[in-house]
């Protein structure tokens, strides 16, 4: 049976908070009912998912009827890129985006480029910040659509979404973002943003996995991307996964209430894991920007030796974490985002993301920066990088 793990890999999952677990049971079993149907049980469902969307609407300063239910965060960002293109094709064929963003977004351009579109890919500096005037400059007469991630997930640095939007907004183009690294984990208002379009997803905030949504803001044109049913007003066909939705409603209204404890908790345990690691081990580099970034991400290089590595060192010790995305963790090429800032291919390879969550305790940071010394010494004795220096 496996022992206790200590989770410092939250960006790719963490555990579902009991009291959202427990709102989920009933729809499960006695309350099993699909939204669309007429009778009492599934009009008893359509009720949890309209409370639900209410949680959400909120979570984010939305209105209600710009909530939209998918199945990931990689869904929706698709639904945003590919939907808005193909409902503004006849005013142009150009779309912008960042080069630090998820693959969801920059596979879906990839994927409009065969089709005929225009794709600009805006690079970022060594911290991974976005200037808007390059996002300005890259705007041109067939711009129908700029995307650019509130926060990037392996670096955690944040963008300058407000400076973006009043460009695309005077530019007349629409402006989606990924706020899947940030809804739920510091504040995010759609009305403050000013964007068209927003991606969310329900695991950042403690949610089950499978449950995430996009917001769509009044009158903005875009196409639904799955045919079938009028579920989700037409919007998204397929019944909706209704313990899922009811566990991110009630994710949300938990993540509204507690943000700023929650977000101002891990950033002590943040910084103290970072400055742990850089005065204790050395050739050491710190991915990201040191003051715009998200409170429970830390992302750093080490030299000579590889990432992967150390996550099997720190897992035989019940210690997770990451080397970057989750969703691209097979692909075995470096890091598209830390290549983009300038890392090196070596250290690329060599670097672990960490990144933390409510269950975290000092406890779990003491032994991580008492069990990763000595890992990483291990392996750079056995590395013939190491050993030339």
């Amino acid at each position: 049976m496996m022992g206790k793990i200590i989770n410092f890999d939250h960006g790719a999952a963490a555990q579902v908070l009991p009291e959202i677990m427990e709102s989920m049971k009933p729809y499960f079993i006695e309350k099993f009912g699909n939204p669309s149907s007429v009778h009492n049980v599934g009009q008893e469902a359509k009720q949890a998912v309209g409370k639900a969307r209410e949680q959400v609407a909120q979570l984010i300063n939305a209105e209600i009827n710009e909530i939209f239910f998918t199945a990931s965060g990689s869904e929706s960002n698709n639904f945003a890129v590919k939907g808005a293109a193909f409902a503004n094709r006849k005013k142009g064929n150009h779309i912008v985006v960042s080069a630090i963003e998820h693959f969801s977004v920059l596979q879906a351009a990839k994927a409009l480029k065969k089709m005929g579109y225009e794709v600009t890919e805006v690079p970022v500096d060594s911290t991974g910040l976005i200037d808007a005037d390059d996002v300005k400059k890259a705007i041109t007469d067939e711009t129908i659509l700029v995307s650019v991630m509130h926060a990037n997930n392996e670096i955690g640095t944040i963008e300058p979404i407000k400076e973006i939007s009043k460009l695309t907004r005077d530019a007349g183009v629409l402006f989606h973002t990924d706020a899947v690294q940030t809804a739920g984990v510091i504040p995010v208002d759609v009305k403050e943003l000013d964007v068209d379009l927003l991606s969310f997803s329900a695991q950042t905030f403690y949610g089950p996995q499978g449950a995430a949504g996009i917001y769509i803001r009044k009158g903005t044109r875009i196409n639904p991307l799955i045919d079938g049913g009028i579920q989700e007003g037409g919007r998204r066909a397929g019944t909706e996964n209704v313990p899922a939705i009811v566990g991110m409603g009630v994710a949300a209204e938990l993540a509204k209430k507690n943000l700023h404890q929650r977000a101002e908790r891990v950033k002590k345990l943040r910084d103290k894991l970072i400055a742990g690691i850089e005065n204790s081990i050395d050739h050491v580099h710190f991915h990201g920007h040191r003051e715009w970034r998200l409170p429970n991400n830390a992302s750093l290089g080490f030299e000579f030796i590889e990432g992967e590595s150390i996550l099997l060192f720190l897992g035989m010790n019940g210690i997770i974490a990451s080397s970057g995305s989750a969703c691209t963790s097979k692909a075995l090429k470096a890091s598209h985002v830390l290549i983009a800032i300038g890392v090196s291919h070596e250290i690329a390879n060599g670097t672990v993301l960490f990144t933390l969550g409510v269950d975290n305790t000092e406890a779990d940071v003491d032994l991580l920066l008492e069990k990763l010394p000595p890992v990483v010494q291990r392996l750079r004795e056995m590395s013939p990088l190491y050993k030339s220096t």
